[in-house]
């Protein structure tokens, strides 16, 4: 099964709550690649690229996040696959 990508915003009391720290270690076990950084607005965004079922095994885990996390909702669109390896945190935008 060819991978796919989905970009989320993962809106509600993420940041200060180690949620990017989060994200890598719970996007490199599910061998999914992709990025995750803060956001201005207080929203953390990610792009998560792999097998659909580990995304979506992903998108329910990032529902919980870390224990002092409250997400309040996830958009997720699809989109392109990139060219990327690893899973990284990349600067606030």
């Amino acid at each position: 099964m060819p991978p796919v990508a989905r970009h989320l915003m993962i809106l509600g009391r993420v940041q200060g709550v180690f949620y990017r720290n989060w994200t890598v270690d719970a996007a490199r076990g599910l061998g999914l690649t992709g990025w995750v950084r803060n956001r201005m607005d207080g929203s953390v965004e990610a792009l998560v690229q792999g097998d659909a079922d580990m995304i979506d095994r992903f998108v329910t885990l990032a529902q919980d996040g870390p224990p002092a996390a409250n997400v309040a909702r996830i958009d997720a669109t699809d989109v392109p696959v990139e060219a990327l390896n690893g899973f990284e945190k990349k600067p606030t935008a």
